[in-house]
């Protein structure tokens, strides 16, 4: 996961904060999203090399740059830059030691990017989140059940092993890493991720049995041994996808891994992937990371990780089911990172899911087993691994989007995430910036914002109702969303009698957006936020007595983030 640095001070990045806030996570914010291409032409260097550049630039580096072949060459020759790896969008350059700077002020270059290290995030599960009734069609009258069938899930990870869980599902491997290898998961990861999107269980209620057992997986391997890769790997997976798609049905990417966010989405090469991605009505559903609490278990805000922080994707972070498919006993993970993103302030995760000590698939061999004997059940093929994290929780999104899908064949990507969305609980006590909409009822988004009974679902006995949210006479589909009666998207949105969006925000009496915000007598938004008399954000933010924020981040006298 990448963490990227960029203050929201345009009015475009306002009014992208504001939808996100009101709108639960940016159900449809895509909508009025700014093309990634779309900024200044200047360079603009991500954290990681702003790091390095302060170091003292004594080694040599590694910079993704975006550009056709030509493009690529012509600045490869005007510094001397030697190719290591041309990308589908540009390439991967390699700098001499005390050349960065040189290369960051061609103006001809609109970002600099560091081709730094991403990581993968570590029969209840199905049930808790009503896929179960989804398989026998228990969502709605003269339906029949859902399975994911026909749906291609392309899971960007460690590699898939050929284990008898998956069967026939897995219709591709291909290796990013290595041109020459063969796709098979040394870590553990990915064939686990695997198996809880699709692994295709005997039973109904087997304890490896997938979200969406009747889709297909297309294993592209970005991770390695040790559970790492690069960026520039991860982003010729995602273009591999794009550009196969059509042969291997493919709906829906995976994406249980990430970095640190070192610049902001627009700039970020994996955001613009996944943005390219979605132009395509790829569905691209990424981990929240697991930053959400210190080492001593004091929670954190600000942790989500990339590509997590990208608007594009769907944001997943974990809930702990507490080991049954009851959700009135389901709380937050302590682990699963909450928002806001770092530099661009949006509000993600965009919902939760199951992610605590999940049972699925082992790659025999695999690294993590090795390491950790005491995650293994069993032995031979009915061996599994036990895993936690939001990897899990992204691979639980990913199969309820596989199931919409096959219900919902025309549905585009933001349809998809609304519907997902509009399903989902509200688990108590908890806010936008760490829960999103809540925590997923696949159920609850099948049946759509439809009908008498739309908002309420029965599992494991308990009547569940959905989010604040009212289902009724409600339509999702294309640019235009109609909600009830209040609701209406497309260039504008109106709400009730309250709201008007177009470059300017009116609710009811108290809220007015355009260059500045007012909210009731507290909230003044300019270049600086006042609220009551506790909070300032400009450069910096400082809360009660307790939260400044610059460059560092000091929380009480317990959290130091930043160096």
């Amino acid at each position: 996961m990448v963490i990227f640095r960029h203050s929201a001070t345009s009015p475009q990045d306002r009014m992208l904060c504001a939808t996100r806030l009101l709108l639960f996570a940016a159900a449809f914010v895509i909508a009025a999203a700014i093309p990634a291409g779309a900024q200044s032409r200047r360079a603009r260097v991500s954290d990681d090399l702003k790091r390095h550049l302060d170091s003292g630039d004594a080694t040599a580096t590694a910079v993704i740059v975006a550009g056709n072949s030509a493009q690529v060459d012509a600045i490869a020759a005007r510094h001397g830059l030697r190719v290591r790896r041309r990308l589908s969008s540009g390439a991967v350059l390699e700098v001499p030691a005390g050349r960065l700077a040189e290369v960051a002020g061609d103006n001809d270059i609109p970002q600099l990017s560091g081709d730094h290290i991403i990581r993968g995030q570590m029969a209840v599960t199905d049930v808790s989140i009503g896929a179960d009734q989804a398989w026998s069609g228990d969502f709605g009258p003269m339906r029949s059940g859902v399975t994911g069938q026909g749906i291609g899930i392309a899971v960007l990870d460690s590699g898939v092993t050929m284990v008898p869980g998956l069967g026939g599902q897995v219709t591709a491997r291909v290796d990013m890493i290595d041109a020459r290898g063969n796709g098979r998961d040394e870590w553990g990861h990915g064939t686990h991720v695997a198996g809880i999107i699709a692994a295709a269980g005997s039973l109904a209620r087997n304890e490896t049995r997938g979200v969406a057992p009747g889709a297909s997986i297309v294993s592209v391997k970005v991770l390695g041994a040790d559970g790492s890769g690069h960026v520039s790997d991860l982003l010729e997976g995602i273009d591999w996808v794009i550009a196969n798609r059509q042969r291997y049905q493919i709906k829906v990417i995976n994406l249980s891994l990430g970095a640190a966010v070192e610049q902001g989405w627009r700039d970020d090469p994996v955001c613009q992937a996944i943005e390219r991605a979605w132009r395509v009505n790829v569905v691209t559903v990424a981990a929240a990371g697991n930053l959400g609490k210190t080492a001593d278990g004091k929670e954190i805000l600000g942790g989500v990780t990339s590509p997590g922080n990208c608007p594009y994707a769907i944001t997943a972070g974990a809930v702990n089911t507490k080991g049954t498919a009851f959700r009135s006993d389901d709380v937050i993970a302590t682990y699963s990172s909450r928002g806001l993103t770092r530099f661009d302030h949006l509000i993600k995760p965009d919902l939760l899911a199951p992610g605590n000590r999940i049972r699925s698939l082992l790659a025999p061999g695999g690294l993590i087993a090795k390491e950790h004997p005491e995650l293994v059940t069993g032995a031979g093929n009915d061996a599994t691994l036990e895993l936690s994290g939001t990897s899990m929780s992204s691979a639980v999104v990913a199969g309820a989007a596989a199931l919409l899908l096959e219900a919902r064949p025309t549905a585009n990507a933001e349809t998809i995430r609304a519907l997902l969305q509009l399903g989902s609980e509200r688990l108590p006590g908890l806010g936008l910036i760490q829960q999103g909409a809540g925590s997923l009822n696949v159920l609850a988004s099948l049946k759509g914002p439809q009908g008498e009974d739309a908002g309420t679902t029965s599992i494991a006995g308990e009547q569940i109702a959905t989010g604040r949210l009212s289902f009724a006479q409600t339509s999702v589909g294309g640019a235009h969303i109609v909600w009830g009666d209040t609701l209406v998207w497309g260039d504008t949105l109106v709400w009730g009698d309250t709201l008007v969006w177009g470059d300017t925000l009116v609710w009811g009496d108290t809220l007015v957006w355009g260059d500045t915000l007012v909210w009731g007598d507290t909230l003044v938004w300019g270049d600086t936020l006042v609220w009551g008399d506790t909070l300032i954000w400009g450069d910096t933010l400082v809360w009660g007595d307790t939260l400044v924020w610059g460059d560092t981040l000091v929380w009480g006298d317990t959290l130091v983030w930043g160096d």
